[in-house]
């Protein structure tokens, strides 16, 4: 089995049949890891493909599904989270879940291409793939501060720690992907680059004119050396 067997999409009410496996799934998959997380209804989950803020994978050969993921936004819009990715027990290990979170993002930057994608976890390999994805490490200060977000960890066996440290930390790891901060580092890196090229024509220019210079010096050696001999025969 491949990840060429399997078809990302944006989910659709085409999709909404799935949305009862999807919830089991999720909630199977919290309870296996030890840890919580916003639980969501079918109807919530089959609203997100509706409204098309959602992704799925579905196996080619049989529209079996394989992996999903949804977008919630908050603050009106300037914090995106890439929430609830799941993939099918049946189908893991080739490659899914990263295909997935690829696709959600995508599709939250073609959405909200000014919003800040954040995503709180505990799970290594999606703290990976986000890193992979230019997402940096922050405080939960830098997330949204929309109640409404914060309720959805209630359902979260931590949720005791979250407020009994008033919000500042839990056991989820906080990453976010700033379009403002990405822009900048982009207009760096092509600034830096810019430089690096004008010091290479520099350089290339100084290294032209030295061998200039050089094939001049030769040139005139070779003539005085020349003379020399036709003055001077016998010294020779």
């Amino acid at each position: 089995m491949e990840l060429s067997d399997f078809n990302i999409i944006p989910a659709t009410e085409e999709y909404i049949g799935y949305a009862q496996q999807i919830c089991d799934e999720m909630a199977e998959s919290a309870k296996a890891r030890g840890t919580g997380i916003a639980r969501r209804s079918p109807e919530y989950v089959a609203n997100k493909m509706r409204e098309g803020k959602a992704v799925i994978a579905i196996r080619k050969s049989d529209k079996a599904w394989a992996g999903f993921c949804y977008i919630e936004t908050w603050s009106h819009g300037d914090f995106v989270a890439n929430s609830g990715l799941v993939v099918n027990p049946e189908f893991r290990k080739v490659g899914l879940a990263r295909a997935i979170k690829k696709r959600i993002f995508d599709l939250s930057r073609e959405k909200y291409p000014k919003a800040k994608i954040f995503g709180l976890t505990t799970g290594l390999a999606v703290m990976k793939i986000n890193s992979d994805l230019g997402y940096e490490p922050v405080t939960y200060s830098e997330l949204t501060q929309d109640e409404d977000f914060w309720k959805g960890c209630q359902s979260c066996v931590n949720y005791d720690i979250l407020t009994m440290k008033q919000r500042k930390n839990c056991l989820c790891t906080a990453m976010l992907w700033d379009p403002v901060a990405k822009e900048k580092e982009i207009r760096e890196r092509i600034e830096m680059k810019a430089k690096a090229k004008e010091r290479l024509k520099r350089i290339t220019k100084k290294s032209s004119l030295l061998k200039k210079i050089e094939a001049r010096l030769w040139r005139s050696t070779k003539k005085m050396v020349t003379a020399f001999i036709a003055r001077h025969p016998k010294t020779v």
